[in-house]
């Protein structure tokens, strides 16, 4: 299992239009051969900046979905709203830490 951390800055203002169409986006994604689960946050602090976690099999399903059409589709109705590239990394789990206090 990899996970793929996804960090963007929008231009500020156009908050609200980019996150609607990264919830279509991640939409697109769950029926991707591969793709686990993912997740998109907000930094608290700089409203603009998004970080996108997903969770994906191997690197292999995650370029799949890289290299498709959909996502590339999904990215062109993203750009206008980017102030710079995506940028991309693959992480895999090393450990595996859990609070036992949690239940």
């Amino acid at each position: 299992m990899i996970r793929v951390i996804i960090e963007r800055e929008i231009v500020e203002g156009l908050e609200q239009y980019y996150e609607s169409a990264i919830a279509d986006l991640l939409g697109v994604m769950a029926n991707t051969p591969g793709y686990l689960s993912g997740e998109s946050s907000v930094e608290i602090h700089r409203p603009n900046r998004y970080v996108v976690i997903t969770r994906w099999i191997d690197e292999a399903a995650w370029n799949r979905w890289f290299q498709s059409s959909e996502r590339q589709e999904m990215l062109d109705s993203i750009r206008p709203f980017l102030l710079k590239e995506e940028k991309f990394t693959l992480l895999r789990q090393l450990i595996l830490h859990r609070d036992q206090s949690i239940t």
